[in-house]
C-alpha cells in the first residue's frame, strides 16, 4: 500500500503558531519535504524533531515530485511543508499533490496558518466573499492588464506582493481602480507586524514614509455596484469593447455585475454617441 502525503501548515512568523497535530505528524512521518531545508530545520530543531529532510523548491519541483512520489508509492509517509503558511498556496506543492492524487496516494491536509487569511481577518473589508489572486505579474504592462481584467470584480481582492514591487503594484492599482479603500499588511505575526488602512493614495503615502521590507498582503475593496451611474456603466462597456470583447458579451458581463437589464443596457450602448464596435444585428434576449 502507498504511504500518506500530509500537507502541513507551518507558522508564517511566530514560531508558536503551529498545531499539536502538525508537531505529532512531523515526528511520525518517514520523510519531510521542505521548500527550504535551512528554514524548516529551525522549526524542527525548536521542537526537537529529527527526521530526514529533502529540499522541495520551485525550480526543482518536477524532479523532486517524482522522487518523493517513489517514496510514497513504496509505503513511506511524507510531510510537505513550505517556508511559511500552507503548501501549494502561492508556494510549491501543487505538482506533488496532483501526482500523488493521480497515483491514488492518500493526501491529508493539516490546516493552520495562512498569511492572506490572517491579514483579511483584521482588514475591516468585506470577508463574506473575496477573491485571492496570489502574486500579480512582475512587469507593469502585464500587471495593469491583469488589474483591468478584474476591475469589475465586486468581491474583496486579495494579493501577495514582494517588498521591491509593492509600491509599483499599489500605484498600478490606483491607476486602474481609482481611489478605492485598501489595506496593506506586512510581517503578520512577526515583531514588525503592520497594518495600513485607507484609500490607495493614502496607503501608498504611508508606506513611502516607512521602511519597505518583509512580506506583504494587499487587500482592495471590490467594485461597488450601487455607486455606478449609467455613464460609468457605459464607460465600462466601452472599455471591454476596446479590449476586444464583442458588444453582446460586454453587455452581458456588465449587466450581471450591476444587476441591470441586458436588453436595456444593450440598447443604450448602441445609441450612445461615439459608441465603439458593431453588433446591431445580435439577439440580446
Amino acid at each position: 500500500m502507498p504511504g500518506t502525503l500530509y500537507i502541513v501548515s507551518t507558522p508564517i512568523g511566530n514560531i508558536e503558531d503551529i498545531t499539536l497535530r502538525a508537531l505529532r505528524v512531523l515526528k511520525e512521518v518517514d520523510l519531510i519535504a521542505a521548500e527550504d531545508t535551512r528554514h524548516s530545520l529551525k522549526l524542527l530543531h525548536r521542537y526537537g524533531i529529527a527526521k530526514p529532510v529533502i529540499s522541495y523548491w520551485s525550480e526543482k519541483e518536477k524532479v523532486r515530485a517524482a522522487q518523493i512520489l517513489e517514496k510514497l508509492l513504496s509505503g513511506q509517509s511524507v510531510a510537505l511543508v513550505s517556508d511559511a503558511g500552507t503548501p501549494g498556496i502561492s508556494d510549491p506543492g501543487a505538482v506533488l499533490i496532483q501526482k500523488a492524487i493521480g497515483e491514488g496516494v492518500p493526501v491529508i491536509p493539516l490546516p493552520g496558518p495562512s498569511a492572506f487569511v490572517a491579514a483579511l481577518s483584521v482588514s475591516g473589508l468585506s470577508t463574506e466573499e473575496f477573491t485571492f489572486l496570489g502574486f500579480l505579474p512582475p512587469k507593469t504592462i502585464q500587471r495593469q492588464k491583469k488589474l483591468r481584467e478584474i476591475m469589475l470584480e465586486p468581491r474583496t481582492l486579495v494579493f501577495y506582493e514582494a517588498p521591491h514591487r509593492v509600491l509599483d503594484t499599489l500605484s498600478d492599482m490606483r491607476t486602474v481602480f481609482g481611489e478605492r479603500p485598501a489595506v496593506v499588511a506586512k510581517e503578520i505575526t512577526k515583531m514588525h507586524e503592520t497594518v495600513v488602512r485607507g484609500a490607495l493614495s493614502g496607503v501608498i503615502s504611508s508606506l513611502e514614509a516607512g521602511v519597505i521590507a518583509g512580506e506583504y498582503v494587499i487587500m482592495v475593496e471590490g467594485k461597488r455596484k450601487e455607486s455606478a451611474g449609467m455613464e460609468e456603466v457605459l464607460g465600462e462597456i466601452r472599455a471591454l469593447l476596446r479590449r476586444g470583447k464583442g458588444r453582446k458579451e460586454a453587455v452581458k458581463q456588465v449587466a450581471e455585475e450591476y444587476g441591470l437589464s441586458r436588453k436595456e443596457l444593450y440598447d443604450r450602448s448602441l445609441h450612445e454617441k461615439g459608441s465603439e464596435g458593431g453588433g446591431q444585428g445580435e439577439d440580446i434576449s
